[in-house]
């Protein structure tokens, strides 16, 4: 029988924090982000890892918080250790895959437009991932037109946060970029979750796996010290703060002077140099 699906278990909480979750680890990952286009390219792997991590746990965070307001009438909802965890193996993965992509190509046309894929399809394959570990006295079926328009809010929104990060300003267009991302990827779980449709088997098997406050809550805590260390490096390095017009730091290669960007727009002004001869003129 067609059971009745609540997300809402505890009313506006679970939505709430898994909105604020999503927000944090986008504006943390965005500023890591746009710090690794303003270093060396030695360092920038380093700033792009971070980040990564940073949104692909955030988003992981707000999508099992949300789970924890969701129940199903006539079955208890248990969850599978493994597939949980691969859903943030995945998350982390795909959202690398598609900033290391921008990182390194720009923020924009075809690096801009795969990056942004790779990433929204990383979230959505965390989200139905993540729905596929749950274990219970019933079917899932979902409606495909609702789960495509789920997948497009989530490319969606990956392509806007990279590309937000690629414009390298001031810290307070990160916090609006994040508080966007947060609305969409918050938006893509629940209308993710309205395409669910469940068929309750109403037998005496018992269910397998691992209820949620016993699996997800000690899961939490690796994904929440990622975002606290993450938080912590933002907080104690000032140039991610007020990165906004300082300029990439030019790379130094042995043999060849080093310019500025202001010194190499005025040798490009003053335009060829005239080669003089040593010799002297005869007057």
């Amino acid at each position: 029988m067609q059971s009745t699906v609540d997300g809402f278990n505890y009313g506006l909480v679970t939505p709430l924090v898994a909105y604020l979750m999503a927000c944090l680890g986008g504006a943390l990952g965005l500023r890591c982000i746009t710090r690794a286009m303003l270093v060396a390219r030695s360092w920038r792997p380093g700033w792009l890892a971070l980040g990564s991590a940073a949104i692909g746990s955030g988003i992981w965070t707000m999508h099992f918080i949300a789970m924890m307001g969701f129940t199903i009438e006539g079955t208890p909802i248990h969850y599978d250790r493994t597939m949980t965890f691969a859903s943030l193996v995945v998350a982390i993965v795909m959202v690398g895959t598609g900033v290391f992509i921008v990182g390194y190509r720009g923020a924009s046309g075809t690096a801009l437009f795969t990056g942004g894929t790779v990433t929204g399809l990383g979230i959505a394959s965390m989200h139905y991932l993540g729905m596929a570990g749950m274990s219970l006295d019933g079917r899932l079926e979902y409606n495909t037109v609702t789960v495509a328009a789920s997948v497009a809010i989530a490319m969606a929104a990956a392509s806007a946060a990279l590309w937000a990060a690629g414009q390298v300003r001031g810290f307070l267009w990160s916090v609006g970029a994040s508080l966007v991302m947060g609305l969409a990827v918050t938006g893509m779980h629940y209308t993710g979750m309205a395409a669910l449709d469940v068929h309750v088997h109403g037998t005496a098997d018992p269910v397998t796996g691992e209820s949620a406050a016993a699996l997800l809550g000690p899961m939490m805590v690796g994904p929440l010290a990622l975002l606290v260390l993450a938080g912590i490096v933002v907080i104690s390095d000032p140039l991610i703060v007020m990165a906004g017009s300082t300029a990439p730091p030019a790379e130094h290669k042995p043999g060849i002077p080093a310019h500025s960007p202001v010194q190499r727009s005025r040798l490009r002004a003053r335009g060829p140099v005239e080669h003089r001869s040593r010799t002297p003129q005869r007057r």
